[in-house]
């Protein structure tokens, strides 16, 4: 039996942050590996400006590429149109038989306003990444119950930080792997 984790987002663009926490957490849940799979546009984010999709999962790839246990997948980007969970969800339990989806803690708190979220918790265990910060329980619903909470080894690095400090002409050095800062240069994304 497979056991794979979701990892969904925007990955606008995908870090060190990220691939860090990722393998974190496929060493503590015993995943076989993760797929990173980025949003065409993500309901939570809609309004918001991203690098193109091609952009994104292009980073996505350079970042996991020599990583035997990460993969990507294009399946949202394909689909087009508002990227929901749940249908991503119902794709992929087509593929494999255990589906972990990952979420951000505070993510978990917004949980019943996504769509479908009885069905998403049928699909998937849901993973939420806490930190040693995470501030305490701000809401206990049936979903806050029933997800299942990991201790990440953080590292505190945001792409929204990252999107500026290129804007500004400051170095990213170490905030996101080798490849992906030139990719990001080459084609002068965030500038």
């Amino acid at each position: 039996m497979s056991k794979v984790g979701i990892f969904g987002g925007t990955f606008d663009p995908i870090h060190n942050g990220h691939l860090i926490t990722a393998q974190s957490v496929r060493e503590m849940r015993s995943l076989d590996k993760i797929i990173f799979i980025p949003s065409f546009v993500s309901p939570l984010k809609a309004g918001i400006k991203s690098a193109k999709p091609e952009h994104r999962l292009e980073m996505i790839k350079l970042a996991t590429e020599s990583i035997e246990f990460f993969s990507y997948d294009d399946y949202e980007i394909e689909k087009g149109g508002i990227s929901y969970t749940v249908d991503t969800l119902r794709e992929f339990k087509k593929r494999y038989e255990h589906l972990e989806f990952i979420i951000g803690y505070d993510n978990i708190f917004e949980f019943h306003t996504w769509k479908d979220p009885d069905e998403i918790m049928k699909l998937a265990e849901i993973i939420v990444l806490r930190r040693k910060s995470s501030h305490p329980f701000t809401l206990e619903d049936k979903y806050v119950k029933s997800a299942i909470f990991v201790e990440t080894r953080g590292i505190e690095i945001s792409a929204t930080d990252i999107r500026e400090r290129v804007k500004n002409k400051k170095p990213i050095h170490y905030l996101v792997p080798e490849k992906v800062k030139e990719y990001i240069y080459n084609f002068n994304l965030y500038g």
